[in-house]
């Protein structure tokens, strides 16, 4: 970064001394509506939360004991020490769960305020002046509200569908999990010894290292405050990055504490490296080579000299293990400086609001569902979709319907048709918008998703499907349920023999899996709730205001369907009830 010229530094100076009157404005009026909105929230927020935990506490310890006792993917040593950890976190749960309400009440009561009289005068805004005053009023009473009402759903929704993918799921390889007993001493001789060198080690690598993450971190906000750049491009966010200037040494605090707390799980992995190596050699070896990856990573997070001056051995037995043995920790390209030579320098954030309005899950999750609403309506005056599904969705069989599961699993599908049509490397939306690996949100989370549908996009492109088969597809995707038991609303295609079925159905089954996933997470209920909602609205607008109520009729639309597309496939204007003998006796038996 170059050095701003004097007149650049006076100009910066004087429009941040100009603008702290009106930070202190801003900011005692947040504060005002901070400690006036606290109560409430925390009030709400507290009352809901450990209404919860409390009324909800018994059915779930039992209905843990029960899943965990009746599964059939862990063998009797490992459903014991199941039983030993459920209870431990259960009791932790109501110890915890009940202050961490009340607590994070208190927190989002009073910061929430703040963090929107701020927002308020952000770019864009209009009439700023009520804005300061109306906002984060009224939005922070129902955003405690919301909090609830998506914990009630995970503890709801989310808890008994995973627990009954363990009490229904069989071992893919048909033999359950077992623990071998006689590998666990060496295991936990290597978690011990591991535990005791990472914690030392980690401890003096994270001291030794503080004041240069203090002085570097200083540094680099004062120089983006002279120059107006990063978080302090926008005018909403330079009060908090001043104050990240102010409590910056309690950040580095922050991360010495978190670098010692991260040791405890590094260190007890030996244990696992341990068992799965069946070799108390391997588990002493990674906990010696643990330190050295921590220590090489955080030069690289410091921008410190690359490698590390401890040792790194080998603890793992496969030759294929590049990161596994000595030598140094192979690094990604943004920090290989050899690989950098001739290439453009990353530019800087030049904007924090930006930065924030790129990809992230949860716009992702808004996109899914505001997709799911487009094409479910299409499929509700197709004759698709049908008042069964809906019912079945309003009766509360989340996770295994055509709306909760199907219809985001077509949409995805068609998604990754798309973007399989185009050649393109990451994931084309209905906006025509591109989701690459450098745009694509930075989290964990997201690559669960992101990483497997990827796979399925490569396969798909290699399959090379004809349109009738992709139609078949998202029929198949859409319409939850066994092959067999669908026979009667999946269009018949006459080129697809048994092996082009069995891969359709693996590629529906993973897609499913999937969404059904994503239905599992915080808000995915509230967000189905009302995508039922407009789909019954506008069921109810195509049937002129009598949907059917029955499910016979809602079998004929679906047939109806199955058979256009069946015809389609065949390219014939024949009658498809003569040519699928069984779909007509499906039909005629399912209709009083």
């Amino acid at each position: 970064m170059e050095p701003p010229s004097s007149s650049r530094l006076w100009a910066s100076l004087w429009t941040f001394i100009k603008f702290l009157p009106y930070f202190c404005g801003l900011f005692i009026l947040g504060l005002i509506k901070g400690v006036l909105l606290c109560p409430w929230a925390c009030l709400i927020m507290a009352i809901g939360i450990s209404a919860l935990i409390l009324g909800l506490w018994p059915m779930h310890l039992i209905w843990t004991y029960y899943c965990i006792i009746r599964t059939r993917m862990v063998g009797p040593v490992v459903k014991l020490l199941l039983l030993v950890a459920a209870t431990v976190v259960m009791i932790l749960w109501l110890i915890v769960g009940i202050p961490g309400s009340i607590l994070a009440g208190l927190l989002y009561g009073f910061l929430a305020p703040i963090m929107a009289t701020f927002d308020a005068v952000g770019e864009g805004k209009e009439n700023t002046f009520v804005h300061c005053f109306v906002d984060g009023t009224w939005g922070t009473i129902t955003g405690s509200c919301t909090v609830v009402r998506d914990l009630k759903d995970m503890l709801f929704h989310s808890y008994f569908s995973i627990m009954d993918d363990l009490r229904l799921q069989t071992p893919p390889c048909g033999k359950p999990y077992e623990i071998r007993l006689l590998d666990i001493p060496g295991a936990l001789l290597s978690a011990a010894c591991g535990l005791i060198l990472d914690v030392i080690m980690f401890t003096l690598i994270a001291i030794y290292k503080c004041p240069v993450m203090l002085f570097k971190g200083w540094k680099r906000l004062i120089q983006d405050l002279i120059g107006r750049e990063g978080p302090f491009l926008e005018t909403a966010c330079v009060p908090f990055a001043g104050l990240a200037i102010l409590l910056w040494p309690f950040a580095v605090l922050g991360a010495v504490l978190a670098s010692i707390l991260s040791s405890i799980p590094l260190g007890l992995f030996g244990a696992v490296v341990a068992y799965q190596e069946s070799s108390v050699v391997m588990g002493l070896s990674y906990a010696v080579s643990s330190v050295s990856i921590f220590d090489e990573y955080t030069n690289d997070v410091l921008d410190m000299a690359p490698g590390s001056c401890f040792p790194r051995l080998k603890y793992r037995k496969q030759k294929n293990e590049g990161s596994s043995h000595g030598g140094q920790l192979s690094k990604p390209g943004s920090f290989d400086k050899e690989n950098q030579e001739g290439k453009k320098p990353l530019n800087r954030v030049t904007s924090f609001k930006n930065s924030m309005d790129e990809f992230n899950p949860f716009k992702m999750l808004d996109h899914l569902f505001a997709e799911c609403k487009r094409q479910g309506e299409v499929l509700v005056n197709e004759g698709v979709i049908t008042m069964k599904d809906i019912q079945e969705t309003k009766s509360g069989k989340v996770g295994s319907g055509v709306l909760n599961v199907g219809l985001p699993a077509y949409v995805i599908l068609n998604a990754l048709l798309r973007s399989a049509k185009s050649n393109s490397n990451g994931l084309i939306l209905s906006d025509g918008t591109e989701i690459t690996s450098d745009n694509r949100p930075k989290s964990t989370l997201f690559d669960w998703f992101f990483d497997p549908l990827m796979i399925i996009k490569e396969q798909i492109k290699a399959e090379n499907f004809t349109e009738e088969e992709e139609e078949y597809l998202k029929m198949r995707v859409l319409m939850v349920g066994e092959p067999s038991n669908l026979k009667g609303t999946l269009p018949h295609v006459p080129s697809l023999n048994e092996r082009k079925k069995a891969e359709i159905d693996a590629f529906a089954r993973r897609l499913q899996g999937i969404t059904k996933s994503i239905s599992r997470y915080p808000t995915s209920k509230r967000r189905f709730d009302v995508l039922v909602k407009s789909l019954l609205s506008e069921l109810e607008r195509t049937m002129g205001g009598s949907a059917p109520a029955n499910g016979s009729q809602a079998l004929r639309l679906r047939g109806g369907i199955a058979r256009m597309l069946s015809q389609k496939s065949i390219g014939k204007t024949a009658n498809i009830m003569d040519e699928d003998p069984e779909a007509q006796v499906t039909r005629k038996a399912r209709t009083p």
